[in-house]
């Protein structure tokens, strides 16, 4: 079995969004992304302190918005609108979750489509179902950024996506279809789900629950790619695949740690990046599509 190395491949994707970071400052553009943090729940301390040191690892100005557990729903929105006016950033990143009185979907749509790098703004949802110019959600994205690098043929492979959610399933379904393959969507309520992930070229899985993919439920030479990320019975990480037993059937399968999880902040960097293009772009009489 072939490893789907996301910790190699990260690296080779920041090192080219730090190349594009460099051509926009030689034209005068510095790229700029605020992280805004409600509260100081300390798993989301951590992910905003890894983001914010790749911001400045990578040349990109980081602007702090760290506040208060007791925010308003209406001071947080302010706060948005400000930075949507805001000519030096180009992305905008609301840290979730978001404590219980603030309303996340308002929050979310409240960012403004361009600067919404983390794709879950409705405009980046519609493009993407359209095959629009869009901001995708970094996880999925770094699926098929990572199925590209490792040259993964796609086009007219069966593929098939376990979990539905907004954030990973939905997107990377349609990410998928772009690249012509042929994808089912399957969930908790899917019948013969072992049968249907047996006839799959492409897995991806993407339901929480951990190692709930077994070896014996895949094609011999099956691509396996591992979304998923929980402590196990004996405390360590492990994904929704029982990694273990794809060693003797998959062709591809990506680890946990190690595959895809940290290729969710590279693509976060690259999509700040293309928005920071985009403006870069229209300053100089193109449109968002950079024509």
């Amino acid at each position: 079995m072939n490893i789907l190395d996301g910790k190699k491949t990260s690296a080779d994707v920041k090192t080219t969004v730090a190349d594009r970071v460099r051509s926009l400052h030689e034209r005068g553009f510095t790229v700029g992304l605020a992280v805004i943090q409600v509260g100081a729940d300390p798993a989301s301390s951590v992910y905003v302190r890894n983001k914010r040191r790749t911001c400045e690892a990578l040349g990109i100005q980081s602007f702090g918005q760290d506040l208060p557990e007791d925010t308003s729903e209406s001071e947080l929105l302010e706060r948005i609108a400000v930075l949507n006016a805001d000519a030096k950033v180009h992305g905008i990143l609301v840290q979730l979750p978001l404590p219980g009185h603030i309303d996340s979907q308002r929050v979310i749509e409240a960012i403004s489509p361009q600067k919404d790098v983390d794709g879950f703004h409705p405009v980046n949802v519609g493009l993407l179902s359209t095959g629009g110019k869009a901001l995708a959600p970094c996880t999925p994205s770094g699926v098929m950024e990572m199925l590209a690098r490792y040259d993964i043929p796609l086009e007219g492979k069966n593929a098939i996506v376990i979990g539905r959610s907004n954030i990973v399933g939905k997107p990377m379904a349609q990410l998928l279809l772009q690249k012509n393959a042929t994808v089912t969507i399957a969930h908790s309520r899917t019948q013969n789900l072992e049968a249907q992930v047996r006839e799959a070229d492409i897995v991806v899985a993407a339901v929480g629950r951990a190692e709930m993919v077994r070896g014996s439920w895949v094609k011999p030479g099956a691509v396996v790619v591992d979304v998923g990320i929980q402590r196990g019975t004996d405390g360590k990480l492990v994904g929704d695949v029982a990694f273990e037993e794809m060693k003797a059937v998959a062709g591809w399968c990506s680890p946990v740690p190690g595959g895809v999880g940290p290729m969710t902040i590279a693509m976060l960097m690259s999509n700040t990046v293309q928005s920071a293009e985009w403006f870069a772009n229209e300053e100089n009489g193109g449109a968002r599509n950079g024509k």
